[in-house]
This record gives C-alpha cells, structure tokens and sequence, in this order.
C-alpha cells in the first residue's frame, strides 16, 4: 500500500470519527425536544402515555379468561414500588435480559462444546423457546411478557457443559443439582423476580410439577419444541445424522426442515388450545415430537462422542468444585467461611456452575494443572 492510499485511510476514518461525534447530542427541535436524525418525523400521533396502570387494564380487557394479570409491582419477595411505564412481567423479562446469568449463557454448551459459529448456545435456544412461547401465547391471548421472561430465564440455572453438569454437581447439593430449581432458587434469587416468572422457570422441565400458570405450561412446550428442532438441524449441520434419517413418523407430519417442525408444531398446540382449551399438542403432532426426541437422544445426545464429552465435563467440574470447596477464599465474594464446610460447598457449587464452558476449562488447566488432552473436546474433535 502507498504512502497516499494510506493517508486516505487515515482522512477517511477522521472524517467519519467526526460525524459520529457530530451526533453526540442529536438534532434540536421544539419544546426543548432532541431527535436523532437531522430530517426526523416520527411521533406517537398523540400526546397522551399509557401508564402502567392504564396499561394494565387494556390488558386485563384483551387477555384470555385463565392469562396471568399484571398488578403493581407484582407479587415479589421482596417488596417494591411499581414502575411508571412497565408491567411487572416486563420488569422481570428486563431484569432477565440484563442480567450477567443470561449473557453467560452465550459460553455455555446446549450440545456441543465449543460451538461453532452457527451451532447453538444455551443462548440462542433461549431466544428460539421464546419465539416459540410467545407464537403460541399471542395466538391464545395469554400474557406475552411473563411467558417471555419465563422462556429468556428458564435455562439460567444451567452449568457448563451441558446437562452433564447436572451430573457432574448432584453430590454436592441436597436432592441433587437440578438447573430448574437451581436457576430461579439460587442464580436468578438477586434480580427479585415475581412468583409467577420463578414458577415458570422451577417448573419448565416435565420431570417437574406442572406451572402454576398458563404461560408456563407453554413455555414447558416451547423449550421441547425448540431443542429437539435446532438440535437435529445443528446435528445435521455437522454431519452427524442426515434428514433422511428420522423416522417416518416425524418426516410426514412434520416436515424434515426446521421451519416446517417448529410451524408444525405451534399449529398443533394452538389447534389443541382451539379444540379443547387446555394448554398441550394434538395428538398426532405430540406422538411426532416424542419420536422426534427418542431420535434425537439415540444418534446425537447418546451417541459415544456425547457420552465421552460428558463424563470429561463430570470430571472437570467435580475437580473444581472440590478445589474451591477447599479453598472458599478464592471464591469472588466470598469471605468468612470455613474451608470444606457446607457453605463453602454451596459457594463452590454457585461459582462452577455460573461458569462458561471456556472459563471453566481455563480454570482446569491453570488452577488444577490439567492438560489440554484431559479437558472436553469440541466438536472438531469428537469425529
């Protein structure tokens, strides 16, 4: 490159640095108002606002009979004054996107660890459960801001690694680690969140008491619909399963491409809702996405690869855990407790499993002295 095509480079970049910064304070208007382009226009058509309050009652006109209504600051344990503007399910969805559990969710595993850049995270299945959640909850009139915190929070309590971590912390928590309970009873316990939100988290998995509400019970239907559609497709993506593999049953009434599973499969629980008021699938459908799940745990969660993956995640995390156990003073935050004690090990428990996939095998290699060849291999290992 010459001397003057970089001197060019150097006037270009001055030269846009400059009209950013011209924007810093926006354009002048009237009524002492700043808009953000020179030539804006765009208003409300109306000086009024709807307040939370007035807000609250064109909700409770348009909901279905059985959707979960907003009141006030909503049922909290701990007490607060109600927001001016929002609900207090869009408070909880805020405080769910904010919060540094859900953006912890891009490192951490949903099937593989180490993604690629287009396999999924325990991020991006979290917005694709709320897509889905809230597809089917707008179509049955339910609240579309509870079920969308429930589906942004709901795999927060998750470690790294994948569900092998729930394996992995069980010895150490009472009743073994289960990342329902453990999200909205520990990891998300300091954003304060409404009853209604938690519950939907405690209970999204089956193995669980059903949700106390409706929108809950949708998202325990999204999450399913969402991971055994994206999964099956990132598992193509790699080469593991073909789409000719699935099983007949799922292929004619379904489809084979992801858009038509997830379309298919909203159909059927809003045909369900229509023909019988409760929150389920059509039967047809329903038999589908269990055969489409059974596929799914034989030839891509259980297959050698995943299993070896898992027991090195197991590994890794027991080792860890115990190390800080022993060690509570290198726990962020922690101070005052006693080497090897039961709170100790809770902290442990809470550390390692906030971690991503790659901290945590930072963590092995620097703290415990692992090699490399010792930790979780990625994708581009497992053939």
């Amino acid at each position: 490159m010459s001397h003057d095509e970089d001197g060019a480079k150097v006037t270009d970049i001055a030269e846009r640095a400059s009209r950013w910064a011209s924007t810093m304070a926006g354009h002048g208007a009237d009524h002492g108002v700043r808009l953000a382009h020179a030539d804006s226009w765009a208003g409300s058509g109306s000086p009024e606002q709807l307040h939370r309050r007035a807000r609250e009652e064109r909700e409770d006109a348009a909901l279905a009979v059985l959707a979960t209504r907003a009141h006030g600051a909503g049922n909290r344990s701990v007490d607060e004054e109600p927001d001016e503007w929002r609900t207090c399910f869009e408070r909880d969805r805020d405080r769910i996107l904010h919060a540094s559990a859900f953006r912890r969710l891009a490192g951490k595993t949903q099937v593989f660890v180490f993604p690629d850049d287009h396999q999924r995270t325990r991020l991006t299945h979290a917005l694709e459960v709320a897509q889905v959640a809230t597809s089917v909850a707008r179509a049955l009139g339910l609240n579309i801001a509870l079920t969308e915190a429930i589906a942004l929070g709901h795999d927060c309590g998750h470690g790294p690694g994948g569900h092998a971590s729930e394996d992995a912390l069980s010895p150490y928590v009472e009743g073994g680690f289960d990342h329902a309970l453990w999200g909205a009873d520990v990891t998300l316990t300091p954003l304060n969140l409404c009853t209604e939100t938690l519950d939907g988290i405690r209970n999204h998995s089956w193995s669980r008491p059903a949700p106390a509400t409706p929108e809950g019970e949708v998202v325990s239907w999204a999450d399913r619909i969402a991971y055994v559609c994206h999964d099956f497709e990132d598992a193509v993506a790699t080469g593991i399963v073909a789409p000719e593999m699935l099983p007949a049953l799922v292929a004619e009434r379904c489809g084979i491409r992801r858009s038509q599973q997830l379309g298919a499969f909203i159909r059927g629980m809003i045909d369900a809702a229509a023909q019988s008021g409760r929150i389920g699938m059509t039967a047809p459908l329903a038999e589908a996405l269990g055969a489409f799940r059974q596929f799914n745990y034989e030839h891509v969660y259980l297959r050698p690869a995943s299993t070896a993956q898992a027991s090195s995640v197991i590994a890794l995390l027991r080792a860890l855990v115990e190390h800080y156990a022993d060690r509570p003073n290198l726990l962020p935050g922690v101070a005052g407790v006693d080497a090897g004690s039961t709170d100790a090990v809770h902290a442990a428990v809470a550390y390692v499993g906030g971690m991503t996939d790659r901290f945590a095998c930072r963590q092995g290699i620097t703290l415990l002295g692992w090699p490399a060849e010792r930790l979780p291999k990625g994708i581009g290992t497992l053939g």
